[in-house]
């Protein structure tokens, strides 16, 4: 058991650190490739292929939403089944979720290639930037459901605490992304239909490179049975679908802030979109924190230890505080060599120098909502993060940047959504605090899940 789940003794906070930084190594990877992309496709020197990135984007990161629920689900419920020591139900587990969701991915992609320009437009795309995002996602969103496969494994590895093998897979990914997107943008002169191309080999890279360790390390998948299988698809579901209704919510709100900033013109959609790919490669370990955190907060939920999940909490938000003072720090300081990088003046460089300076620091309360979603998710009350992340993306976005953008223009757009933000990072703090403050070891048996069936396994296991 010491060996399955790894979080049920040692220093709290260096199991954060350690995961969270790991994680980030992979995240940062990728983001990173991300990044070189805009610079790639700023030199091709047209500002509608910049914008008609940032308009794919609202897209992808809708998409790429629903993976991040199953993989939230599969995070959630092995971390428990390896907390309460059942090995076997954890594999059973991982197998049910691949399978649910490799079917959902599949069915929903096939729905978005459908309707890419209606959805292009509906964020804001107009005219040749509208063909371009469109051609641009009609490569990308078939590969949708191995991305989701991709995602599962490397959340199942950090279920382990094997959050070295999850990195390398993104590692991977971005590595394979890097290498062939000078040849296809540039070599063959694809343009953004190579970038496209890049980011399908990158995904097919990591979905490999996540499932591999699963089978030589982990006892692999168990087989899939219809009975056990139809009987977990609730389960699965029910952290499933309210995360995924949590992280459609970021899109939801970022396609909202993209079609406000379009009334600014280009200038002003191409510096938000350079915003976007700058902000996951600075802020890569907070993205990272909330699937990092997960796990250490479910195994030890699963096991019955309340006080090591409010502690593992705290430290996640000390965590949190700490690295933003750091990288805004690191991002004024390197405000103007950014907007160097890609030219901008304008609106473009003002939307650049405003991330890179107060702006920044509001990642904070960003990470708050991470954290608090991650205690919601794994201790059992996902439709709180669901309420949490429609709030912030909702009443926290639509009349803040609306203010923000009548008052001070394309700035204010940015300047409204990050105030949005910290009255629901507030909101999370307190009602994931009185919600820790329940679980006492008996409510944690009641509630869990796991508990009755880890008891019958057990013995089964003992006997045999």
């Amino acid at each position: 058991m010491s060996e399955q789940a790894k979080f049920l003794e040692g220093s709290l906070m260096r199991h954060v650190v350690v995961m969270s930084t790991t994680s980030s190594l992979g995240l940062m990877a990728v983001f990173i490739v991300d990044f070189v992309d805009m610079i790639f496709i700023s030199m091709l020197g047209k500002a509608e292929l910049a914008a008609a990135i940032g308009y794919a984007g609202a897209i992808l990161f809708f998409t790429t939403s629903i993976s991040i629920g199953l993989a939230i689900a599969a995070g959630a419920l092995v971390a428990r089944a390896l907390g309460a020591g059942t090995a076997a139900r954890a594999r059973e587990l991982a197998s049910h979720v691949m399978v649910a969701g490799f079917g959902l991915a599949a069915v929903f992609a096939a729905l978005v290639w459908w309707n890419l320009a209606p959805l292009a437009a509906l964020v804001g795309a107009e005219g040749e930037t509208l063909d371009l995002a469109v051609s641009y996602l009609s490569i990308i969103i078939p590969s949708m459901p191995f991305l989701m496969l991709g995602m599962v494994g490397g959340a199942i590895l950090r279920a382990h605490g094997d959050a070295k093998r999850a990195m390398w897979a993104t590692l991977a990914g971005g590595a394979v992304n890097a290498v062939l997107d000078p040849i296809l943008i540039f070599g063959l002169g694809l343009e953004l239909q190579g970038a496209a191309l890049a980011s399908v080999a990158a995904r097919l890279t990591i979905m490999v490179v996540s499932l591999l360790p699963i089978l030589w390390y982990y006892g692999g998948f168990a087989p899939v049975r219809i009975g056990p299988f139809l009987k977990d698809v609730r389960q699965i579901g029910g952290i499933a679908f309210p995360a995924m209704l949590t992280n459609v919510a970021t899109p939801v709100g970022a396609a909202y802030v993209t079609r406000e900033m379009a009334q600014f013109g280009e200038e002003a959609v191409a510096g938000m979109a350079i915003v976007g790919r700058l902000t996951p490669v600075t802020f890569a370990l907070i993205f990272a924190l909330s699937g990092a955190i997960g796990p250490i907060i479910g195994q030890n939920y699963g096991a019955q230890k309340p006080d090591r999940v409010r502690e593992a909490f705290r430290n996640g938000l000390l965590f949190t505080g700490a690295y933003v003072v750091l990288a805004a720090l690191v991002l004024f300081l390197l405000r103007e060599p950014i907007a160097a990088l890609f030219d901008a003046d304008g609106v473009t460089r003002s939307l650049i120098f405003l991330f890179c300076g107060p702006l920044a620091l509001a990642w904070f309360f960003n990470g708050v909502i991470f954290v608090g979603n991650a205690a919601f998710n794994n201790l059992g009350h996902p439709f709180y993060s669901t309420t949490i992340n429609w709030g912030r993306n909702t009443l926290g976005t639509i009349p803040f940047v609306a203010l923000g953008g009548w008052a001070f223009d394309a700035p204010g757009v940015l300047i409204g959504q990050a105030a949005g933000g910290v009255i629901f990072a507030m909101i999370s703090w307190v009602l994931a605090l009185r919600m820790m403050a329940r679980q006492d070891p008996g409510e944690l048996r009641e509630r869990d899940v796991f508990s009755r069936r880890a008891r019958v396994m057990q013995l089964f296991h003992l006997r045999r």
